[in-house]
């Protein structure tokens, strides 16, 4: 059987510094962009060599601005990349340009090692090994020929059941004992990549999250072999054996007795299957079957630029945002404050929808309630935390404050648009901070202040769609005529809908803006 490394999955909390670091500094080739197969809102990302092939790609799901995982015992822990031995001075000189702090060169099992950490601080060995070489190595980058990144040189799994571990591999994945030093055993396959096994006894276990692997994928040179192992692993009375049809390859799952996650992926149809070579990652692909459309899912899907392109330098503000930049932008900007339980992504293709052309910066509430993002406390479905209500609406305008001198944009020309729990923190935001919202929409909105400060809001242009059967419906009213009383223009809409967003929110919105104009 073939076997060795098919490729290695991680998981990257922020796609621009993960783009820069692997394309950029690297200069490996983005292969691939899909989204996910799992779960369609998620991006992945395929860095290869030339063509993609089996062996070189690395791949990242990205959970943007997700929480960090932990390495332990039950994952991988470490990421080896092949390169000529004699590149070892070329890659440490690169490493120091680029404000990369790098370790070594060491000696391991042989070999000169650089070690460095990626923008997750997931450590990246640059392994000097001469015998494993890529069939077309890329050379589209700014690094030369000679000193590329060849292919996967190998990874370190972490394991409370070494011997078990080490059978595992050897028994189903076609790898052989090369040798051991101290608590790792080196397992090398035909490919020549290899796979430290490390004895992790007494370490902690492993967390998933950004930072961390999600799984190595080993090779099936087609579909008979994958029936093979399968049947064998069946046999044999692993842990749970999933198939999947990936489209670049079909595979199957199953956990060693350490608890690692591996892949067995066939090295057909490849990345080139719906994808000349010339124009490789270029073009976002959906999964089979995706759960919304290609348009939705640009929207929502975090932005890139390869290196030397323009791109958002997202900023440190207090909250986590998302800029969404349409291909031709026309200059409106939309905020966008989701419901309880959203994201900064949640409102985007509702509002791509009432404008195309326009930018959105969605943000993320920073309050949770069983785990879910709000805005502020609540008490009751019905009472809330006022001095939370506060204290966000304070951090919040701060936060605009940051947003408007870090990204250039214009106060007076920003359209806010909340839903629910934002749209109540947007309409306190009118009293609470009077000069800091001067046009937006509120969807499914109510009170939520106990106590009103004076406010002074002429020439604040408001939009307030409520659904008819919403059970807070029936506090719009209120709403409504206390923004009049304060000297806002409000425009008011009741559409036969309950408290979920819609279709029928669209052509409301599109009306009021046109005629604001």
């Amino acid at each position: 059987m073939t076997s060795g490394i098919h490729h290695i999955t991680l998981l990257t909390r922020k796609v621009q510094a993960n783009v820069d670091f692997y394309a950029g500094f690297l200069g490996m080739r983005l292969v691939k962009q899909t989204a996910g197969f799992e779960d369609a809102t998620q991006l992945h990302l395929f860095y290869g060599d030339a063509v993609g092939t089996p062996g070189s790609l690395v791949t990242f799901l990205v959970w943007e601005d997700g929480a960090p995982g932990r390495a332990g015992f039950g994952q991988l822990s470490e990421l080896a990349l092949a390169i000529n031995p004699s590149s070892i001075g070329y890659w440490l000189t690169r490493a120091m340009s680029y404000g990369i702090r790098a370790e070594g060169p060491a000696d391991e099992f042989g070999e000169p090692v650089l070690r460095l950490k990626d923008p997750d601080n997931i450590i990246v060995k640059l392994a000097g090994a001469s015998t494993v070489t890529s069939p077309t190595p890329w050379h589209g980058a700014d690094v030369p020929a000679e000193h590329a990144v060849q292919r996967v040189r190998g990874t370190t799994m972490l394991t409370e059941e070494p011997e078990k571990s080490r059978a595992f591999v050897e028994n189903h994945f076609g790898y052989r004992f090369q040798e051991n030093r101290g608590n790792i055993d080196r397992l090398v396959s035909q490919s020549g990549d290899i796979v430290d096994i490390r004895n992790a006894k007494g370490f902690w276990s492993g967390a998933p999250g950004t930072g961390t692997f999600d799984h190595v994928a080993f090779r099936a040179s087609d579909d008979a072999a994958l029936s093979k192992t399968h049947d064998a692993l069946k046999k044999e009375g692993s842990s749970e054996v999933n198939v999947h049809d990936r489209k670049y390859f079909r595979s199957l799952y199953v956990r060693e007795p350490g608890g690692t996650l591996i892949e067995l992926a066939t090295d057909k149809p490849g990345m080139t299957v719906n994808e000349p070579p010339a124009t490789l990652g270029q073009k976002l692909f959906l999964p089979k079957d995706p759960i919304t459309d290609l348009k939705d899912l640009k929207v929502v899907l975090p932005q890139f630029s390869m290196p030397g392109e323009p791109r958002v330098n997202y900023r440190d503000l207090p909250f986590v945002h998302r800029f969404y930049t349409p291909p031709n932008p026309d200059g409106t900007v939309f905020v966008l404050l989701h419901g309880s339980g959203g994201n900064e992504t949640t409102l985007m293709p509702l509002l791509n929808k009432v404008a195309p052309r326009a930018t959105l910066l969605g943000v993320r509430g920073r309050a949770t309630e069983e785990g879910i993002p709000r805005w502020y406390k609540r008490i009751t479905p019905f009472s809330f935390d006022q001095q939370d209500i506060k204290n966000e609406a304070e951090a919040f305008a701060a936060f605009i404050e940051g947003a408007v001198k870090s990204y250039g944009l214009d106060p007076k020309k920003l359209v806010y648009v909340g839903y629910s729990n934002g749209a109540n923190l947007l309409n306190s935001l009118l009293y609470l901070h009077p000069n800091l919202v001067h046009k937006a929409v509120l969807l499914r909105s109510m009170p939520v202040l106990s106590e009103y400060p004076r406010a002074d809001l002429k020439g604040t242009d408001l939009l307030v769609i409520s659904g008819k059967t919403d059970a807070y419906g029936k506090y719009a009213s209120d709403l409504e005529t206390r923004l009049k009383a304060s000297g806002a223009t409000v425009d008011s809409t009741v559409i036969p809908t309950g408290h979920l967003l819609g279709d029928a929110d669209i052509p409301v919105i599109q009306k009021w803006l046109t005629n604001d104009e």
